[in-house]
């Protein structure tokens, strides 16, 4: 009998599904936007009923449609999503207020700085090993307590947004292992994985959390209620759904100590495998979804959305152009960018432009060109740009090599691989070869991988690697490598010089 397997991630501005075979060929693609709303500076918000249940249902439906799969022959379904949102939902799984979304939102400063004060320097260093930050779920919930009494009275459950989607499709509330002992979720769950009064003390109830599985247990069957919504056959089986980045690094076939992905998208995520935990405060630290395995990451909060707002401000007839009928407008921006010189002749871009995440923690960080004369031109701060990104990342490399984690192979995956011209520039400054996999649609494929492990179809993440094939490599040129490492020079000294009058703006 055929078998089939449905991957959909919910990511920062659109739904993508897949559906494949057993061989992990793709039989159907689909997606839907939505985007987050802003109600105040440093805070995004979704409608979570709306923007990830509807853009689910929507994408399911869309899928069975255009593949013309049976679907009783749908074997398992995977989700993932933004994976530190909080979202507070009533005892019928509706929710209490919009979903606060991941660590671009930066209103929980307050709660942040309050929880410091009352966990303690030293508490913080050994449950955290490093400072709070705007991805932690803790001080979002306090948030709540503090701005919306009304809808934290009404909340039965604390979930992130894999647990509501999965929740809906099962009437069960899981969070997989990756996530729930994540950073992020320290410490409401415990050492063992089970929250306590003493670990939620001050912030919400232990049954208000969801339980904890592994990504490729199933955890729950599709309802009568879910099928007629999405049209996925009752009793389909559903796994706990999982951390977007993470499931997209899953895609890319990452499985060994020394792999990285870099997720480019909206925003950068970035894994890399290793073999312990890695305590250092300008990174992360997690026990990641493979068995036996942790990794080291981090994230930028701007790279696709900074690319989108210089299409938006500065490249307005591209747009007009490709509405018009002619070429894509960020493929015609690559080709431009492709044309200016290393170093964007003088300019360097802090792509601060919704505060950042790691390394530096600061929700208050601004964007910034330095550098321009009347000679320079929107192309040099479109290469600026996609430079200044690359800065970035290759700031977390080093920490990374600092903290004695070698980086071997390196897997790009996301939009942003469309950009040839970003693509080469990220391998020139940070001196590594990129590998492009042959499908790079993301976490929804990863999702769909790991839902034919759930169901028994693959044995494990090794036959999941083994499906992955690499379609493009990207080689550093070592000259361009070497001018580069001035502009990297000064990219590391500008947020230090300007973070205190950024602050005061």
């Amino acid at each position: 009998m055929p078998a089939y397997f449905m991957g959909i991630d919910t990511g920062t501005s659109e739904t993508k599904g897949v559906l494949i075979d057993a061989d992990a060929n793709i039989v159907a693609q689909s997606f839907a936007t939505h985007e987050a709303m802003s109600p105040f500076p440093n805070a995004f918000e979704y409608d979570a009923e709306k923007d990830w249940w509807g853009d689910f249902c929507t994408v399911s439906r869309d899928l069975i449609a255009k593949s013309g799969v049976d679907p009783h022959d749908i074997k398992a379904v995977t989700t993932s999503a933004l994976g530190l949102c909080c979202v507070a939902v009533d005892e019928n799984c509706v929710p209490t207020r919009y979903a606060i979304s991941y660590g671009i939102d930066g209103r929980a400063e307050k709660q942040m700085r309050d929880l410091e004060q009352e966990w303690g320097q030293e508490f913080i260093d050994r449950v955290f090993g490093r400072p709070l930050c705007s991805s932690d779920v803790p001080p979002k919930i306090r948030w709540i307590q503090e701005n919306d009494p009304e809808a934290y009275a009404r909340t039965a459950k604390f979930i992130n947004s894999s647990t509501y989607i999965t929740a809906k499709l099962t009437g069960e509330y899981y969070i997989d292992t990756f996530l729930g002992m994540a950073g992020g979720f320290k410490p409401l769950y415990g050492e063992d994985g089970h929250p306590t009064d003493e670990t939620c003390k001050g912030i919400c109830r232990p049954d208000q959390l969801a339980t904890i599985a592994e990504e490729t247990d199933v955890i729950g069957y599709v309802t009568a209620q879910a099928a007629a919504e999405t049209g996925l056959a009752e009793g389909t089986p559903v796994t706990p759904g999982g951390d977007d980045s993470a499931c997209e690094a899953i895609s890319c076939g990452i499985g060994k100590q020394g792999d990285l992905m870099l997720q480019f998208g909206s925003t950068i995520y970035m894994f890399l495998l290793c073999d312990r935990l890695v305590m250092d405060p300008r990174v992360w630290h997690e026990e990641f979804i493979i068995p036996g395995t942790c990794d080291v990451s981090g994230a930028t909060n701007t790279a696709g959305s900074m690319t989108k707002w210089l299409r938006d401000t500065m490249f307005q007839d591209l747009v007009a152009a490709e509405k018009a009928g002619g070429e894509n407008a960020y493929s015609a921006m690559a080709k431009l960018a492709a044309e200016v010189p290393v170093g964007s002749n003088g300019l360097v871009c802090l792509p601060y432009f919704a505060g950042e995440r790691t390394p530096i923690d600061d929700p208050n960080a601004r964007g910034a060109f330095i550098g321009l004369t009347i000679g320079n031109t929107r192309e040099d701060m479109l290469r600026a740009g996609l430079e200044g990104v690359a800065y970035s990342i290759n700031q977390h490399f080093r920490i990374f090599e600092e903290d004695g984690v070698p980086i071997g192979r390196v897997l790009v995956a996301g939009g942003g691989t469309k950009n040839e011209a970003w693509m080469q520039i990220v391998a020139d400054v940070c001196g590594k070869t990129l590998l492009v996999p042959e499908i790079t649609i993301g976490a929804s494929y990863g999702d769909a991988m790991m839902a034919a492990i759930a169901a028994g179809y693959w044995k494990d993440f090794d036959e999941l690697a083994s499906k992955v094939k690499i379609a493009k490599t990207y080689e550093p040129n070592m000259e361009n490598h070497e001018a580069y490492k001035k502009y990297q020079a000064i990219f590391d000294e500008l947020y230090p010089a300007t973070k205190e009058l950024v602050h005061r703006l």
